[in-house]
């Protein structure tokens, strides 16, 4: 049992660091016939546009997503784009997509200096976790995009649960 000790204790290190990827291949798997649809890429984010959103009390950060980006999919896909604004007054702006039947999300583009967006050459779906990374992702999903692996029924759905709005769904009692 002694010899063991170190083969499990490294296995599970394995486990840990390769689960990630091969949890998000398992979860695409299980739909396999799913196919992503084409969209294009926003016009870039206006600051009157801009709605901020809670993440986490333990960063000093501001989350915001631009609501005129928001964009829910025939696929299934929500689309936005994310904007984060450190304490000393960096600007972090990308455009993500969120797939709630399988708890993954994707970057598309990252914004530059001037409103031009840079495609990304990653087009991985990676699992959504509330690590440090990930955490403005899990918000979104978690708060505002996903009930459960459902994605919501249309934009503005969304629109209500980022302004804190009761759903149409809820007040009709259905």
């Amino acid at each position: 049992m002694t010899l063991l000790k170190p083969i499990i204790r490294g296995g599970l290190v394995a486990l840990v660091c390769f689960s990630a990827p091969a949890i998000a291949g398992l979860l695409t798997d299980l739909e396999p016939d799913w196919k992503e649809g084409e969209h294009t890429l926003p016009a870039p984010p206006r600051e009157t546009g801009l709605r901020e959103f809670f993440v986490s009390s333990a960063s000093p950060n501001h989350f915001y997503i631009d609501e005129d980006s928001i964009m829910v999919g025939d696929d299934g896909v929500v689309r936005y784009t994310l904007v984060i604004r450190s304490a000393g007054g960096a600007t972090n702006v990308t455009h993500e997509g969120i797939r709630c039947a399988s708890g993954t999300w994707r970057l598309y583009a990252t914004g530059r200096a001037g409103g031009q967006w840079s495609a990304v050459r990653d087009e991985e779906w990676k699992p959504i976790v509330g690590n440090a990374y990930n955490r403005p992702r899990a918000a979104l999903s978690e708060d505002h995009i996903c009930d459960g692996p459902v994605p919501p029924r249309d934009r503005n759905e969304v629109l209500r649960r980022l302004r804190g709005e009761a759903s149409t769904f809820m007040k009709s009692g259905k």
